[in-house]
């Protein structure tokens, strides 16, 4: 029986496709021009949410990566805070929660991580701040970089949903219920089940969000959490960056979804961005990896979810790479259709529906 992949790739080599950089978007009849339109599900440009701590590269870092991304005609991107990022250490076995936060302090840290996100990308010319899909559209016309703010964690909230109100009028657009340290909302892929899949407060947070329009986000949550979210939210869900399980062995190996984990996603109408971490052998296996999940969950639920710049011994390094990852996704088989959907149109299509 022939594969999709092997269909695709023997369409290609008889018949050939368009040029890549010159169609329009069958659906939505989206003129990509010169660039197609592109983004990122999971980035942490420079570590800026560290800034002030002793693990921050430094503004000059944030500089470097927000100039790649311009260059590598990088649309878009979810930019994400770290709401356990003073709670965890790394160690021989990953990332772990080193302590507890104290009665105020979580809430305090997101107010430093917001206030430094704010001033860091006023200062670049390069991107601007964006709460609305309309804004990456612009930023396509304008090769500028659509900077969305997002949470890696709930730890922010303190178990109390209704702080998403002020999150939201701050800029946040996107929020990872859960991430190393485990909180109130619901259970992670790393640490022992806590709430059995979705809290009560995560149930609060999951119907707040709907009603504000802010992106869900389950990477790092576990498959019980990911049921409980997909079970009662009005909205698609998404999982930033994960990749499906192939090796059980690896230490990371916690931090990948099996195909029915990658189903739930896909069934709200949402996606789930390919990483390309340390878990992939090379950037050829990643674009293998990225095929593997499309033969799951369909070209409509894929994208692109980096983790730049905090990654774990990465295979895509740089926005640099953006066009040799592009060739190498039509090398592989994707039309031009299909390459619009993956490379951006998947993420455009979920943040015109969430977030107007």
């Amino acid at each position: 029986m022939i594969t999709r992949r092997e269909f695709l790739q023997n369409t290609l080599a008889v018949g050939g496709t368009t040029a890549l950089f010159g169609f329009q978007h069958l659906e939505e009849n989206i003129s990509v021009g010169k660039n197609i339109l592109s983004f990122d599900l999971h980035a942490h440009p420079g570590y800026f949410f560290a800034r002030g701590l002793e693990n921050y590269q430094g503004d000059a870092a944030v500089s470097k990566t927000l100039s790649e991304m311009q260059k590598g005609n990088l649309t878009g991107a979810f930019f994400s805070m770290v709401a356990d990022v003073k709670t965890i250490k790394v160690g021989p076995d990953g990332v772990k929660p080193s302590r507890n936060f104290s009665t105020g302090e979580a809430w305090n840290d997101y107010k430093r991580q917001i206030n430094g996100f704010k001033e860091l990308i006023h200062g670049a010319g390069s991107a601007v701040v964006a709460t609305t899909s309309k804004q990456l559209d612009q930023c396509l016309k304008e090769n500028k970089v659509a900077a969305y703010c997002s949470c890696e964690g709930g730890d922010f909230l303190e178990g109390d949903a209704g702080r998403l109100e002020e999150m939201y009028e701050d800029g946040i657009r996107s929020l990872q219920l859960v991430h190393y340290h485990p909180n109130e909302l619901g259970d992670l892929q790393t640490e022992s089940p806590q709430h059995n899949g979705l809290a009560n407060a995560g149930r609060e947070t999951v119907k707040r969000m709907n009603k504000l329009g802010m992106v869900i986000d389950l990477a790092h949550a576990t498959l019980e959490t990911t049921k409980g979210v997909a079970s009662i939210s009005s909205d698609p869900i998404i999982i930033s960056h994960s990749i499906l399980t192939t090796d059980s062995n690896h230490p990371l190996a916690r931090r990948t979804i099996s195909s029915e984990h990658a189903k739930i996603v896909a069934s709200t109408g949402g996606m789930i961005g390919a990483w390309p971490s340390g878990l992939n052998k090379n950037f050829d296996d990643y674009i293998d990896n990225i095929f593997r999940l499309i033969d799951v969950v369909g070209v409509e639920h894929v994208g692109l979810g980096t983790d730049m710049d905090a990654n774990f011994k990465p295979v895509f390094t740089s926005y640099l790479q953006m066009p040799q990852w592009i060739e190498a996704l039509k090398a592989k088989g994707l039309n031009d259709d299909e390459l619009y959907k993956v490379v951006g149109g998947n993420a455009r299509r979920v943040l015109k529906r969430i977030l107007g």
